[in-house]
């Protein structure tokens, strides 16, 4: 059962707070809340479509591991950020692991709910394309980052995806990202070394402050200037 709190992270969340009051109510109704252990799989790359969930509490890891068991992460969903729409869209099996980073709690709505919800109120499309969408912007915008931007400017602009929640928070509620730099790294693919040296050199500028597998922004106003190559390093 949702509480307050829940729902409050809920009315945080972009897409959320868009969608029409009968969508709102069919997830605080139909909804139910997984409380996940560390290392803890939602799904794995090849499963069937079971419904979309949303991180309340905690981490989700969102990557996928080649035949020799490398793997590479595509993002970290924390709160409040929605995730597993795609094999809705697509009817395809799903396209990555999800598996926690630590003790989490998570919001699912299951597959048969949300799909007779569509067949009764099609119009509801738009909104699940709105959350596909929002994805597919990131991806591009982290694609031309790859082909065209300095490290720096990649790492100021995945710092500022991961604290506005990847496009989802109306407000940005604190200023700590609970990442450590390993994981950095990956998303980045670059040493773990590379990463700390470009953290070092924001945190020099008064941009950030490093601790131990957690980053406090100082400045989003600098970050943002940085990933979008207003200023140099």
């Amino acid at each position: 059962m949702l509480n307050q709190i829940h729902v409050d992270k809920l009315n945080n969340n972009f897409w959320y707070s868009s969608l029409p009051p009968i969508f709102q109510q069919f997830i605080l109704e139909k909804s139910r809340l997984l409380s996940l252990d560390k290392e803890q799989t939602v799904f794995y790359s090849g499963d069937h479509f079971d419904g979309i969930y949303a991180v309340l509490d905690g981490s989700i890891r969102l990557s996928n591991s080649n035949t020799e068991g490398r793997e590479a992460v595509v993002a970290f969903a924390s709160p409040i950020m929605w995730f597993g729409e795609i094999s809705l869209v697509d009817q395809q099996p799903r396209s990555h692991d999800a598996i926690t980073v630590q003790k989490s709690l998570v919001l699912h709505v299951h597959a048969k709910d949300l799909e007779q919800l569509l067949i009764t109120h099609p119009q509801f499309w738009f909104h699940i394309a709105q959350l596909t969408s929002q994805k597919l912007r990131v991806a591009f915008s982290e694609l031309i980052a790859i082909q065209t931007y300095k490290l720096s400017q990649r790492l100021a602009q995945r710092l500022v995806f991961i604290l506005n929640g990847y496009g989802n928070h109306i407000e940005i509620e604190n200023n700590i990202i609970r990442l450590s730099q390993e994981q950095l790294a990956q998303m980045l693919i670059c040493s773990r070394q590379t990463i700390n040296q470009e953290l070092q050199k924001f945190e020099k500028l008064g941009i950030l402050k490093i601790s131990f597998k957690e980053i406090e922004i100082l400045s989003v106003y600098q970050l943002n200037n940085i990933a979008l190559q207003i200023d140099e390093l």
